[in-house]
């Protein structure tokens, strides 16, 4: 079995931040929804904003905690196929 290159790697982790991005915009548009659809209502409006502010910061602190993790093992990739020791 053939060892990576590490053209495959930087593709590699391009894809999965993309797809980390595009799960982040699309919670964030699912949880603009549902604030959306209850603004009419007072009480239950004012506990979807709040819900719609942890939705956001749980998303966020994932989002950036999946691509440093990310970062972290495209780095070790890239030591181990390019012989590299920063």
């Amino acid at each position: 079995m053939a060892e990576p290159s590490y053209s495959d790697i930087q593709k590699a982790v391009r894809v999965e931040k993309l797809r980390i991005w595009f799960a982040w915009i699309c919670g964030n548009v699912i949880l603009l929804i549902i604030a959306n659809g209850t603004k009419d209502i007072h009480i239950l409006s004012v506990i979807t904003q709040i819900l719609l502010v942890v939705g956001f910061l749980a998303l966020t602190v994932a989002l950036f905690r999946m691509t440093g993790a990310l970062n972290r093992k495209a780095l070790a990739a890239r030591r181990e196929v390019l012989d590299d020791d920063l």
